[in-house]
């Protein structure tokens, strides 16, 4: 029985990052979900590879034939933004591990529908100052400059990811990502335990 392991954190923790490194090095292992999504693409974004996406009537028929197994919804400054892992066959635990990336709320609905013992929590962490400079720096690069909506998520993360709901949700492990390297041995090595 293969098992998912669940990568989320706040934003500009490196969750992205350690994704992409986990699944390069373990492509023989991993398969990943590819989720959907109402925001617009972004530059460099590739549908069907960095997200499905779709119009909001699209995700309205969705919804309608049952096939969100989750989802999320946020009132950005650029309008609501919807992400949601659909019934789409891209997962079979009785074929292969997964590697899916999302937040805590996200988190725990995968668990409660595939079970607890089929799905590991990987919890990123970075001190917040650091994680601000990481998002001040990416949304300086060309194409982004979207501070606002850096502000909104920062913020957003502190009620989201609160020891109270992280409690909640029996996080009890956590990755700290202050050597990047170092925070991939650690994962590979709970991976390792828990596979």
């Amino acid at each position: 029985m293969g098992k998912i392991y669940y990568i989320f954190g706040k934003s500009s923790s490196g969750k992205d990052t350690i994704y992409r490194r986990l699944l390069e090095k373990h492509s023989d292992r991993f398969k990943s979900v590819v989720l959907y999504t109402t925001r617009p693409r972004r530059e460099g974004e590739e549908e069907g590879i960095t997200y499905h996406y779709l119009t909001g009537d699209e995700y309205e028929e969705l919804k309608k034939k049952g096939l969100i197994i989750e989802e999320r919804s946020y009132n950005t400054i650029h309008g609501l933004w919807r992400y949601m892992t659909v019934k789409d066959d891209q997962i079979d635990l009785e074929k292969n591990d997964y590697l899916i990336i999302g937040v805590l709320e996200s988190y725990v609905s995968i668990r409660d529908y595939f079970g607890k013992d089929n799905v590991m929590p990987v919890y990123i962490e970075v001190e917040d100052g650091e994680r601000l400079t990481r998002a001040l720096e990416r949304e300086k690069k060309p194409g982004n400059r979207k501070y606002a909506e850096m502000c909104r998520r920062f913020l957003t993360d502190t009620e989201d990811f609160s020891e109270e709901k992280l409690k909640a949700a029996g996080i009890q492990r956590r990755f700290i990502n202050n050597d990047l390297e170092k925070c991939l041995s650690e994962i590979e090595g709970y991976i390792s335990e828990n596979g």
